[in-house]
């Protein structure tokens, strides 16, 4: 009889795993469809036509004539592909600048001793308390008593570094423990020899992740290019967008607007699929200590 028991509990504990499965399984598809139906939108709309757009007067899920005009006309009503070469160029530039930043001043705060570190990074972090209008008008009022608007640098310097990144790393950093550190030192190595020998290769998934956020920063940001720039020489693809919206479709013209929003976007999300499981490994890693 106690056996009999055991496999009736065993059968309906079983049976009430596969179920929970299920719904769970359930849940997240639906949880999904309803994430990426704005994008699934966005895509449709960019191959009607502006006629069969405007003729809906309910929404269609699907494309009876679909056609590719609009990307055409996403690169001859404005100059798009130089905002893409603008933005490469900025992003670019400003990454790799940030990395440098961002991984000197995390050592710094990690391994080196010197007075007043941790009231420094203590104020360091207290930054980020700071609202981002407040650090805009600084930075806008700097740059143009320099001159810089309408240039590269100007667009470039207010962005080269992160307390939140820096942060991220530092704690990644800490992770690794001190007795490599002094062994190197045994062995003669300087400080920069051990960070890039020995810190860099062990914290790499964080070094990643924090070069990846830094890029869909700086491809999305909108706010500080639109306030510095003025010049179309020097739009980026963000606010390209409202110029686009301004001189060149023009408001009513969604699909054509949809189309330039689906090349803008492509970068960005090809980028988070190739390196989504390195953003993942990498928060972990910087999340964690012990």
């Amino acid at each position: 009889m106690s056996a009999e028991t055991n496999q009736l509990e065993e059968r309906a504990y079983t049976r009430s795993r596969r179920i929970r499965t299920v719904l769970t399984y359930v849940l997240l598809t639906l949880w999904g469809l309803i994430v990426l139906f704005p994008f699934y939108w966005m895509v449709l709309t960019s191959i009607k036509s502006y006629g069969s757009y405007n003729a809906e007067y309910v929404p269609q899920f699907y494309a009876a004539e679909p056609t590719m005009q609009n990307y055409v006309d996403a690169f001859t009503a404005v100059p798009l592909a130089r905002y893409f070469l603008n933005t490469v160029i900025f992003t670019s530039v400003t990454t790799a600048l940030a990395l440098v930043v961002i991984v000197l001043a995390a050592f710094a705060f990690s391994r080196l001793e010197f007075r007043g570190k941790n009231l420094l990074f203590t104020a360091f972090l207290s930054l980020m308390m700071i609202p981002n209008e407040l650090v805009i008008i600084t930075n806008f009022v700097t740059i143009t008593d320099w001159g810089l608007r309408n240039t590269f640098l100007g667009l470039i310097l207010p962005s080269v570094t992160s307390v939140f990144y820096i942060y991220l790393l530092k704690e990644s950093f800490d992770q690794i423990p001190d007795e490599l550190y002094r062994a190197a030192k045994v062995d003669g190595a300087s400080d920069f020899t051990y960070l890039m020998r020995v810190m860099v290769p062990i914290c790499r998934p964080t070094i990643v992740t924090v070069l990846l956020l830094k890029v869909i920063e700086c491809w999305n940001s909108y706010v500080w290019p639109r306030l510095i720039t003025d010049d179309q020489l020097y739009f980026l693809v963000s606010n390209g967008i409202q110029e686009i919206r301004e001189n060149g479709f023009g408001r009513e013209n969604i699909p054509a607007m949809m189309a330039a929003v689906v090349v803008i976007s492509i970068p960005l999300i090809v980028l988070f699929l190739i390196f989504r499981k390195k953003i993942m490994e990498g928060v972990s890693q910087g999340g964690v200590k012990g």
